[in-house]
């Protein structure tokens, strides 16, 4: 082996064990940067119907995609703002009274003392405070959710000026390989987050009904609250059933039974129904998958990573099965969101 050879091998597996080291250190830039893929999907997304139905041209399309998104967002803010934004706060507030009489009664025995120790894990942090500080939103978050915003519009308005410059950083015998992944992987996110946005829409409505036929306060923040965590596939159902159970826990035993029958009869429609219809047509991971891949992100790199970890998922779903799976091995398989299945039995072939 000649010197150089040596050295140039040398070089590639350093860098090979310093992936993880980056991956590590930079993976808030990772979420800002999976954040601004999505919002670029879901730019390019609705800019669809203007370009096909209305023959605009794809500047202007995106102009109003994103003027769309806009008014989405402050419509939103101003109903959290009014109606919702009262009723949000009222969940917190009865969230807190349940979650301070659960501590008082948990005080009450040696069992109850020595769990209660345990969740608070010797911090001296009440589970009122601990409430709190969930839903609290620092300032570093928001700087990050500004940057994620425009970096995703840049993304819309020229993707393949960046794809192409992604492209540049692989050698040139395997940018036509990476490029056609880049695609794929695209492809993927679309679909996914096309079937997200549908089970998030139904769930919120369902829940929305349901706890208001219970009859429990503040029916549209606990709807809200559930649909917006199913973008945490299942983990965020659990999640979204937590602050319903406290706040039907002040209104007795009956309503918390009620509601938490109304949220596991949900989560079977969901689970054995709507999901499935949804994934037959977008992007289907096997459940084990996704689920170990969103608890390995949120115990790697916390809750606000846990936010992206079924994208991210996504993503390395896809390309696993093009790059090793298809290419590697050479087996027969369709990646998500592939239309050209002449291409892909030719590729597995």
């Amino acid at each position: 082996m000649s010197t150089a050879e040596f050295f140039k091998r040398t070089v590639i597996v350093i860098g090979v064990l310093l992936v993880p080291v980056l991956i590590w250190f930079l993976f808030d830039v990772i979420l800002i940067a999976v954040g601004a893929i999505l919002i670029a999907v879901l730019l390019r997304l609705l800019a669809e119907p203007f370009v096909r139905w209305c023959r605009l041209p794809q500047s202007v399309a995106l102009i109003l995609s994103g003027l769309v998104v806009i008014g989405a967002v402050l419509g939103i803010g101003y109903l959290f703002g009014t109606q919702i934004g009262g009723e949000l706060g009222d969940v917190i507030s009865r969230a807190n009274v349940a979650l301070t009489s659960l501590s008082a009664d948990l005080k009450k025995s040696a069992i109850g003392r020595m769990v209660l120790a345990h969740i608070q894990g010797g911090g001296g942090v009440s589970l009122p405070e601990f409430a709190k500080s969930l839903f609290g939103v620092s300032a570093s978050f928001l700087e990050g959710v500004v940057i994620t915003v425009i970096t995703g519009f840049y993304l819309a308005a020229q993707p393949q000026l960046y794809r192409k410059g992604l492209g540049m950083l692989f050698p040139r015998k395997w940018r036509a390989e990476a490029n056609e992944t880049f695609d794929d992987i695209g492809a993927g996110l679309r679909l996914w987050l096309i079937g997200a946005l549908i089970q998030m829409l139904l769930i919120g409505l369902l829940t929305t009904g349901a706890v208001w036929l219970i009859g429990l306060p503040s029916p549209l923040a606990l709807g809200a609250i559930a649909g917006a965590a199913e973008f945490i596939p299942y983990l965020g159902p659990i999640l979204a059933a937590i602050p319903a159970l406290l706040v039907a826990s002040t209104q007795g035993l009956a309503a918390v039974l009620w509601t938490l029958g109304a949220y596991l009869v949900i989560h079977q429609l969901e689970g054995n129904l709507i999901a499935p219809i949804i994934q037959r047509r977008m992007v289907h991971i096997p459940p084990a998958v996704m689920l170990l891949g969103i608890v390995t992100v949120l115990f790697a790199f916390g809750t606000v990573a846990m936010i992206f970890a079924a994208p991210i998922a996504v993503i390395i779903f896809v390309a696993v099965k093009k790059l090793y799976v298809r290419d590697s091995l050479g087996e027969p398989t369709v990646i998500p969101g592939e239309t050209n299945l002449p291409r892909a039995l030719r590729r597995s072939g």
